[in-house]
């Protein structure tokens, strides 16, 4: 086994690219698979479910959940379907939801989404 070279100031700076790089990367895939979950909640809640809800809308959501699965796998759970339900509920304006998500990743956003604030409810 090599063992590795001494730090070199090329080296550190390659490094700090790098790093910097893959952290970029991982705020666009954030950012994108956010507003995807959005965009999914946004068309169940109005071309599906259509403002209803209870046992109607559990019957609508498994549906699409079993199709996405087959096609796309397991990351397509009807929980994951209301997720983003949800998302699109707590955020009905994608221009709030993109200045949010900017700081927040989709594990805080769906932590975030459940939080009961009876603030928001008048």
């Amino acid at each position: 086994m090599k063992s590795r070279p001494a730090s070199t100031p090329l080296f550190a700076d390659v490094r700090q690219l790098i790093d910097a790089a893959r952290q970029r990367v991982a705020s666009a895939v954030n950012a994108e698979l956010t507003q995807l979950y959005w965009r999914i909640g946004r068309r169940i809640s109005t071309e599906l479910l259509q403002g209803q809800r209870a046992q109607y809308g559990e019957k609508v959501v498994a549906e699409p959940a079993l199709q996405l699965t087959a096609d796309f796998g397991r990351g397509w759970s009807e929980q994951q379907l209301r997720h983003c339900l949800r998302l699109a509920e707590i955020f009905p304006d994608d221009q709030i939801l993109s200045t949010v998500q900017r700081e927040l990743s989709w594990s805080h956003l769906k932590s975030l989404i459940y939080v009961d604030d009876s603030l928001t409810h008048y």
